[in-house]
């Protein structure tokens, strides 16, 4: 049985059908986006030189329909608050959140609200409150799709996935981040309690 998801999702632009490093996409649906490289479905085991990734994305600025932008501190400020605000009304309990330059991820437990939702929720939120914020065009769309899922069935995999959420920050050379929101695992599974 399902106990949980970890969420990811990226901001507008910064995970396209042919990235270098995979994708999930089966399929390129816009020409210029086309014209950058093959699509690669599934996660490449080894990944590109990071060299390579910036050459692509520096090429895919020029066919975008929007800026290919990152959130600043004070920006991903602005989507904590705004995430603050969504897990408060629908009543989510999220044990892990990294709001990065490019991508966010969430660990989030079982809930009435499917996944898909519970990213819906978040990123229209936090799109408005950008909008709102004069940090980003209103015909911006901030993010870059409806993200990912994966089902989280066990305590270790809670465990595993915070750990790897808590450090997604550090890896990438930003400050550990501690938001209000986000309740320590407390080895919460389905069935425990009554």
């Amino acid at each position: 049985m399902v106990a949980g998801f970890h969420l990811i999702w990226t901001a507008y632009g910064w995970w396209l059908p042919n990235d270098p490093r995979g994708s999930s996409s089966r399929e390129i649906r816009v020409e210029r986006i086309a014209e950058l490289g093959e699509l690669h479905p599934g996660r490449k085991p080894i990944q590109p030189p990071s060299a390579e990734l910036r050459r692509f994305y520096a090429e895919a600025r020029g066919v975008l329909k929007h800026p290919l932008l990152t959130f600043d501190d004070e920006e991903i400020e602005r989507l904590g608050d705004s995430f603050a605000q969504v897990i408060a009304e629908r009543k989510y309990t999220c044990y892990a959140c990294a709001i990065m330059p490019d991508h966010v991820h969430a660990l989030i437990r079982k809930h009435r609200d499917r996944a898909e939702a519970m990213i819906d929720h978040l990123q229209q939120a936090s799109r408005q409150r950008l909008i709102a914020d004069g940090r980003r065009a209103p015909t911006h769309p901030v993010w870059g799709g409806p993200g990912w899922k994966v089902f989280l069935f066990r305590q270790d995999d809670f465990v595993r996935v915070s750990d790897y959420i808590r450090k997604n920050p550090i890896k990438a050379g930003r400050p550990p981040q501690f938001w209000e929101f986000v309740k320590e695992y407390d080895g919460w599974l389905p069935g425990r309690y009554v």
